[in-house]
C-alpha cells in the first residue's frame, strides 16, 4: 500500500524570497521551496524585469508542506514572524510593489485561514500600524532563476541584511 502523503501548497511573499525561502526551509514538515514571481501579467518574467516593477510580480517562495506534520496556519504564524507587514511595497531596504507582503490562497480554506490570521495579528497589539498585506488568489507561478534557489544556503547562510 502507497504511504505517500498528500502534499500541498502556499505562497507567501514577505521581501526578498532569499529570506523568505530560508524560514520556511527550517519549518519540519515543508519537504520543498521555491523562489519565484507570482501575482503579474507577463508570463515567464526575468529578475530583471520583476525588478524592474513593470511586470506586477511579487518576489515570492512556494512552499510544498505536508499537511500531516505542519498546519497552513503554523505557516502562518511564521509568514507573519519574518517580516514587517506594516510595511507597504518595501521590507528594510528593498523597495517596490515586487517586494510586497502577500499571501497568495490556493484554496478556499486557505484563503479563509489567511484572512483569519490576518484580522488576528491586527488586533494583537504587536504593531503600532496597520497591516497592509495583500490577500490574492494564486495564479501562475513562475520558478525565479536556478541562481536564486536557496541562494541564502548555498552561500553558507546569511540574511538579507536588513
Amino acid at each position: 500500500m502507497d504511504e505517500t502523503p498528500e502534499l500541498e501548497k502556499a505562497t507567501f511573499g514577505a521581501g526578498c524570497f532569499w529570506h523568505v525561502e530560508a524560514e520556511f526551509r527550517r519549518v519540519s514538515g515543508v519537504v520543498a521551496t521555491h523562489a519565484g514571481y507570482m501575482g503579474g501579467w507577463k508570463d515567464h518574467p526575468s529578475y530583471e524585469e520583476v525588478c524592474s516593477k513593470e511586470t506586477g510580480h511579487a518576489e515570492v517562495v512556494e512552499v510544498v508542506y505536508d499537511p500531516a506534520r505542519v498546519s497552513y496556519d503554523e505557516l502562518l504564524g511564521v509568514f507573519w514572524t519574518i517580516h514587517d507587514p506594516t510595511q507597504l511595497n518595501r521590507q528594510g531596504p528593498d523597495i517596490g510593489t515586487n517586494y510586497r507582503s502577500v499571501i497568495f490562497f490556493h484554496t478556499p480554506e486557505q484563503e479563509q485561514a489567511a484572512r483569519v490570521s490576518k484580522e488576528k495579528e491586527g488586533r494583537s497589539g504587536r504593531y503600532s500600524r496597520p497591516i497592509v498585506t495583500e490577500i490574492a488568489p494564486a495564479s501562475a507561478f513562475w520558478w525565479a532563476e536556478e541562481y536564486h534557489q536557496q541562494y541564502l544556503e548555498k552561500r553558507g547562510g546569511g540574511s538579507c541584511n536588513w
